[in-house]
């Protein structure tokens, strides 16, 4: 249902499960074994898997804590996206990389749930592609001392919000990773 015409591929995007951003994530080994579920049916649909890494003044480039997890292992075929805002299209050549394969239906998992993962949600929504959240394939960190509500009240409102997201031409939908199909034709 892309507004994109000619894009009827979908892509597995993995953004920012770093040393740093996750150390602290609520339910960080089950959020990475999904991705890493995710990662593996990807791979054997011939589905493109995208990493997206951000980089900024507190997260440095090939810094340890800028490294992607061990527990996700990137392909050398799989492209990488270096960010440094929230949203992963802006200042990137992410949209490129998408145009080329054909995409325009995302599935989106990663860190951290009320930064980076709604940002390119939004990003991805309003530049005419479908986008799909894997509910228990994200996280965030618990910033309830500044205020924030606890990461878990923060990943479910965000799956509550995204289920039912729609626009003229196309969709957004949370669904959980055993739900997730990378079919064009359907929502999850």
């Amino acid at each position: 249902m892309t507004t994109l015409p000619d894009r009827p591929n979908t892509a597995l995007l993995v953004i920012d499960v770093q040393n740093g951003v996750v150390a602290d994530a609520h339910d960080r080994e089950g959020v990475i074994a999904n991705i890493n579920t995710l990662v593996d049916k990807a791979r054997v649909e011939d589905v493109p898997v995208v990493w997206v890494q951000h980089s900024d003044d507190q997260l440095k480039r090939e810094s340890e804590s800028w490294q992607y997890v061990p527990e996700l292992v990137r392909r050398d075929s799989e492209p990488i996206v270096h960010k440094s805002y929230g949203d992963s299209f802006e200042g990137t050549e992410l949209e490129a990389l998408l145009a080329e394969r054909g995409v325009g239906r995302l599935i989106v998992t990663g860190a951290q749930t009320d930064a980076c993962i709604r940002s390119t949600l939004h990003g991805g929504f309003v530049r005419g592609y479908d986008v799909t959240l894997v509910g228990d394939a994200h996280t965030t960190e618990d910033l309830s001392a500044y205020g924030a509500p606890t990461p878990d009240l923060v990943i479910a409102h965000t799956n509550l919000y995204w289920q039912e997201e729609s626009a003229p031409g196309r969709r957004g939908g949370t669904v959980k990773t055993a739900e997730v199909t990378f079919a064009a034709a359907d929502a999850g």
